[in-house]
């Protein structure tokens, strides 16, 4: 299996194939699943690790995004530290989708809702996007992900995206702000990552 595969639809993995493995999230220990062809089947990656420690609390209620979701590392905090807000977890691998709500209903987290992207109705706005990127597919793939789903940012919404330095964090930045229009400044730097945090387009 390449590395960009867990980018892409594979099969909900195997009761052969799932693995238990203990993580901490928000400062408590829990066991999650992992599989092969998933984003990061070791553990919590260093960006994500990154991301969950530097952005700021989310709000207590609203309708939050993790763009990308993997097995869920993302999506269980945010469902664990708000647990009234509802949470959508969107992969574009059935894989990663299956081990997230695999996830969330071993923890009780209810209100985690895992889809793909033709599965988030159109009206849906979010309040808050928490997302580790995939720069490794290339900047066609990675900026239409972006160009899709950054703009669907509620009126006071924002959003916290982390990204390797040296991947290019910093062009990342100008292209939100040059193409998309939309305020974006490095929020922390921490480990050779930087959390870029991003606000919707002004109103015309």
């Amino acid at each position: 299996m390449s590395e960009h595969d867990h980018y892409f639809t594979a099969a909900p993995a195997s009761a052969d194939e799932r693995r238990r493995m203990a993580v901490s999230l928000i400062g408590r220990r829990v066991e999650v699943e992992v599989a092969p062809g998933v984003f990061s089947p070791g553990g919590l990656d260093k960006g994500t690790a990154v991301l969950l420690d530097e952005a700021p609390p989310p709000p207590p209620t609203g309708v939050f995004l993790d763009l990308g979701c993997g097995w869920g590392p993302v999506a269980l905090t945010l469902a664990l530290r708000s647990p009234k807000a509802t949470v959508w977890a969107l992969d574009v691998n059935e894989r990663a989708l299956d081990l997230t709500r695999r996830n969330a209903a071993a923890l009780g987290l209810g209100a985690v809702r895992t889809a793909t992207a033709d599965g988030i109705p159109d009206a849906v706005r979010f309040d808050l996007i928490w997302s580790n990127p995939p720069i490794r597919v290339g900047k066609a793939v990675l900026h239409e992900l972006l160009r899709s789903w950054l703009p669907r940012l509620a009126p006071g919404g924002v959003a916290y995206l982390v990204v390797q330095r040296n991947l290019g964090s910093d062009s990342l930045q100008r292209w939100i702000e040059a193409d998309l229009g939309m305020p974006c400044h490095r929020f922390a730097s921490s480990k050779g990552f930087r959390v870029l945090e991003v606000r919707p387009a002004p109103a015309p």
